[in-house]
């Protein structure tokens, strides 16, 4: 915005033209605080004490404060907005914990598919790839061998399960028919192995079935391999839930076995969601990470 500076103290011609009308000022956005009308006028008398440049810098903060109220607003990111840098799980902050996932972004639909959750989907069915809505493994991560991010049979989801649970669980399947699992894993340098797996079924109904098939809600359900005493996680709260999905947190509870394990299911319209963190040792599975992990797969669920 440009304005014509008058040096304080200068009489005005006598006889000079009019000056031209100044331009509109530009409007400020939405609840903005108004600007001064106009600089402050520094006083004949004070001229010298006072020199020009303060008023040039006056009006310099004036621009200054336009334009951070104009960007104000305009920034988006994937899944995320109004988020401090320490509330975005994508991002890691140094000290936290956090794991180094890269930027995420939604695969493409077929040609006329909606979004699950949108207006023109009210059976909430995932038109897309289910490989391509899997989480990706984060930097320095080494990729599991049997869990790539391709198709799985039953038989290797049975795997997360205890032995003796498998057949029940096996039989579940079978009544639920699933059209389609899908899993990742990786383990990081620190030890800590993370398992991914979707399953989708042919609706909502029967998605919903099989997590009240395998009693999640109030405890973790039928015992995942390698697990004791599971409880809820206290540390998740509403605040980590996202829209039009509902998770189910749990860890394992000391005093645990060989290794610590945290999981979660997840229902998302026709898709269920496992997700599970394990790690060998005394040392409990960081908590960051884990909630990080399912926050991230549940937005590309979503």
């Amino acid at each position: 915005m440009s304005e014509q500076t008058v040096t304080p103290g200068e009489a005005e011609a006598p006889g000079a033209p009019e000056a031209p009308p100044a331009p509109a000022p530009h409007a400020l956005p939405e609840g903005a605080p108004p600007l001064p009308d106009a600089p402050p006028v520094v006083p004949a008398a004070d001229a010298a004490a006072r020199p020009p440049r303060r008023v040039l810098r006056a009006v310099a903060r004036w621009t200054a404060a336009a334009l951070a109220f104009g960007v104000l607003g305009t920034g988006t990111a994937f899944g995320i907005a109004s988020l401090e840098r320490t509330d975005v799980p994508g991002l890691a902050t140094e000290g936290d914990g956090r794991w180094d996932y890269p930027e995420l972004t939604l695969p493409a639909l077929p040609a006329g598919s909606p979004r699950p959750f949108s207006p023109g989907n009210p059976a909430e069915i995932h038109h897309a790839d289910l490989r391509e809505l899997l989480l990706p493994a984060p930097a320095g991560a080494k990729p599991d061998k049997k869990l790539t991010g391709g198709w799985i049979s039953t038989e290797t989801f049975l795997d997360a399960y205890r032995e003796q649970d498998r057949r029940s669980v096996a039989q579940l399947l079978k009544d639920a028919a699933p059209r389609h699992i899908a899993a990742r894993g990786w383990t990081m340098p620190d030890g800590t192995t993370s398992r991914i797996y979707l399953v989708r079924f042919n609706s909502t109904a029967f998605a919903s079935r099989m997590i009240d098939d395998l009693n999640v809600g109030s405890s973790a359900g039928k015992p995942l391999a390698r697990t004791d005493t599971t409880d809820l996680d206290p540390a998740w709260g509403s605040a980590n839930d996202i829209e039009n999905l509902s998770s189910f947190v749990f860890t394992e509870q000391a005093p645990f076995g060989a290794e610590h394990v945290r999981q979660a299911y997840t229902l998302a319209g026709d898709t269920m969601a496992l997700v599970v963190h394990e790690r060998p040792g005394k040392r409990e599975t960081d908590r960051i990470p884990f909630h990080q992990t399912l926050i991230l797969q549940n937005q590309l669920l979503a």
